[in-house]
């Protein structure tokens, strides 16, 4: 067993360390969410990555993008987290697509993946990476945030979850986050991921957690 893995047991076992170094997992937008999950699915064990986003980091990254400082301002959002992954991890195997998820590219940047992690920020790639993921049968854990609040959701092929939380009359006005807020989104996603990934019985299938920071409580709502 790698040392650098060694507090992770007992919480997980060996063989299930072992499965996830074999997993192959996207994480689509790598911004406040897709930083966090980055981090937290390399450190657990995850070695194959690819990370999507055709974004630049701007100054108003600052207050809550974890991959973001002053001296990465106009600086790739994947290609630094293509670096920061492979200083944790030398051998991690990230692949860095510099685009945003569109229909044309869809298809041929998610499939090949055992696991898709929602990290964008706007509803039209949430639809598009929700119909592909269908369509492959890839399950994905959705995450959203707003100012203090958070919702995660485990979406497997078929959950109409989508349909009701991103339906085309739904509209994202409010881009609100604080730094703390995409911490604790990704760290749901995260563990929900692990435990897909490992075989695990998982809580959000068919529900969809939402967490209030502001008073503190979360509610399990189930959406099937």
């Amino acid at each position: 067993m790698n040392a650098r893995y060694e507090r992770n047991l007992h919480a997980i076992s060996e063989e299930e360390q072992q499965t996830l170094s074999k997993k192959k997992v996207c994480i689509v937008g790598c911004g406040g969410l897709g930083g966090y999950l980055l981090e937290y699915l390399l450190r657990a064990g995850i070695r194959q990555i690819t990370v999507i986003d055709g974004d630049c980091f701007e100054e108003s990254n600052l207050n809550r993008q974890l991959l973001s400082d002053e001296n990465r301002i106009g600086a790739s959002k994947t290609q630094t987290a293509k670096e920061h992954a492979k200083a944790v991890d030398r051998e991690a195997e990230v692949t860095a697509i510099d685009s945003f998820l569109t229909e044309e590219n869809a298809e041929q940047l998610l499939k090949g993946h055992d696991l898709i992690l929602d990290a964008v920020d706007n509803m039209a790639a949430r639809r598009i990476m929700g119909r592909q993921c269908s369509e492959f049968k890839i399950p994905m854990v959705y995450g959203a945030i707003k100012g203090w609040y958070a919702q995660i959701s485990l979406v497997m092929p078929g959950s109409r979850i989508l349909d009701i939380l991103c339906g085309s009359d739904v509209k994202l006005t409010d881009k609100s986050s604080l730094s703390f807020t995409p911490a604790v989104c990704a760290a749901y996603q995260a563990a929900e991921a692990i435990k897909y990934l490992c075989g695990r019985e998982t809580v959000l299938d068919g529900k969809v957690l939402y967490v209030d920071l502001l008073n503190m409580e979360t509610e399990l709502i189930n959406m099937i």
